[in-house]
């Protein structure tokens, strides 16, 4: 008997996210250049091989993220999403444009992740600083080199909500969403689960000890130490895999 889930139609939420992820990738990758007008809807829908319809609702969710902008009898207009969007941008730009875009995220990682160090050290609560420490060692129990890395961004999000300022958490959420997407990249610091514990100890423990001048300094070297293995020596995005090109390289995780 034939599989009837073959013949079963595509619900239509399934054609619109499709067609979102297509039409944002062209608006990113500047298919559509900012400023100009989308073609017709009629026009539109046809090149995509979609109903009307489901084009609107793909518009709208575009508009909504501040891509595009309608105008009664004028038309769809692509805005530059570089003045008008946000980070939640970030893993849509990454997957599209990785080793650019990587290159920038590990630079604000760094900056950013600094200064919510230095105001956990000093806003977080006894039992925020008691969640840092157990959070480390679940990085130090982790069973695999993944487990391990999830473990090292949960510290990440606890940090970011020891430091008392909302806006920080948010674009900890929105960096992290994009690093989460391609992590398997990144993996080799994370393959020693104990050796990454010990990198990340001094951060978790300045800040826990509430020394806010020590817990920026120790988070600057943390996210340059690991943004260095990550990434390659030199900054270069492709030495992050192997010679062959197909997955993580094996480096050192200490």
């Amino acid at each position: 008997m034939a599989d009837p889930l073959i013949h079963s139609p595509i619900a239509r939420d399934s054609v619109v996210d499709a067609l979102v992820a297509r039409l944002r990738a062209d608006v990113l990758t500047e298919r559509y250049a900012p400023g100009s007008l989308l073609p017709p809807e009629r026009e539109l829908a046809a090149g995509y091989g979609v109903t009307r319809t489901s084009l609107k609702h793909a518009l709208v969710r575009l508009i909504e993220a501040g891509l595009l902008e309608t105008r009664h009898g004028v038309g769809t207009r692509v805005r530059d999403y570089r003045r008008t969007a946000g980070p939640d941008l970030l893993p849509f730009l990454v997957s599209l444009d990785g080793p650019t875009w990587l290159t920038e995220m590990f630079t604000v990682r760094r900056e950013i992740g600094a200064l919510i160090a230095a105001r956990a050290a000093e806003h977080a609560t006894p039992a925020e600083r008691r969640q840092l420490r157990r959070l480390r060692d679940d990085i130090a129990s982790g069973a695999g080199g993944d487990a391990a890395q999830q473990a090292e961004a949960e510290v990440h999000h606890a940090l970011a909500t020891a430091c008392g300022n909302r806006v920080y958490e948010l674009l900890v959420n929105s960096l992290l969403r994009a690093y989460t997407d391609v992590r398997h990249l990144f993996a080799g610091p994370f393959a020693d689960a104990a050796v990454a514990a010990d990198r990340i100890t001094p951060l978790v423990e300045t800040v826990a000890a509430g020394d806010i001048a020590a817990a920026h300094a120790a988070a600057d070297a943390y996210y340059l130490c690991t943004e260095r293995l990550m990434l390659g020596d030199d900054g270069d995005h492709d030495a992050a895999r192997n010679d062959d090109g197909n997955g993580p390289a094996d480096r050192p995780a200490g």
